[in-house]
């Protein structure tokens, strides 16, 4: 099984397509950071999102970068963040979950009661993930995701930019139609941080007992709540547009 980013850097056809979507990704971006202020790009420490960190930076946007600490991070998550804030100079800004949200549900269902069924991990995810995305977007006129549409069934229609109706302002996904292999190809071209379960196999990263690493022929996505069905694997970070 090779891993994601063992990929030919001198492929000459892949590399002028990371040219050109990365220029198409910072022209997005740079519209975002002009029309849509204040906007903020929610971390989660996915390579691709350090794609997009790795952009921002390389062209001082006024785009905020906040991530999310559910408490159940991987210990290499936060050894990713330490490095990150290193290589390009700058803090993350950083959203906690609320503890009356949090110590309610563990003592009514228990610590890992988001195996027992959907609606408790959704439960789960709404407290330490969903509410407090909410917080951080309170007041900005723009998000920005890494999510691809290639990521999973649940975002194969994924657009460019969307009017997020939950939050109440424009959501971009300016990595839409990247694929995996690009994505790869501009970190190792770049030599942007990643998270080091990814070369343990890990290609999505959660919280720590909702992640495993995958084996041959599984889909990017099925070490995320590798217990549910593939339509159900979202948080609700990310509501299904009508």
């Amino acid at each position: 099984m090779r891993l994601p980013h063992a990929i030919d850097l001198d492929d000459a056809a892949l590399r002028e397509s990371v040219a050109r979507k990365t220029e198409s990704a910072t022209t997005l971006l740079r519209r975002i950071a002009t029309d849509y202020r204040p906007a903020a790009l929610a971390n989660s420490l996915s390579v691709e999102d350090m794609l997009l960190t790795d952009l921002i930076h390389r062209e001082r946007l006024d785009i905020e970068n906040f991530s999310l600490d559910t408490g159940r991070l991987p210990t290499e998550t936060y050894d990713l963040i330490a490095a990150a804030e290193t290589r390009y100079g700058r803090k993350f800004t950083w959203y906690y979950p609320r503890h009356d949200l949090v110590e309610p549900y563990v003592r009514t269902h228990g610590i890992n009661a988001f195996r027992e069924s959907v609606e408790l991990r959704r439960a789960c995810c709404h407290a330490r993930k969903v509410e407090p995305l909410q917080r951080a977007l309170a007041g900005k006129r723009a998000w920005i995701t890494g999510m691809r549409a290639q990521q999973s069934a649940t975002r194969a229609h994924l657009p460019e930019q969307v009017f997020d109706e939950a939050n109440g302002l424009e959501k971009f996904n300016p990595l839409a139609d990247w694929t995996e292999r690009e994505v790869w190809a501009y970190i190792r071209l770049n030599d942007v941080p990643y998270n080091a379960l990814h070369d343990r196999f890990y290609p999505s990263i959660g919280c720590a007992p909702c992640t495993r690493a995958i084996t041959v022929g599984e889909d990017i996505r099925a070490g995320r709540w590798w217990w549910e069905r593939p339509e159900t694997k979202e948080c609700g970070l990310h509501a299904k547009q009508p």
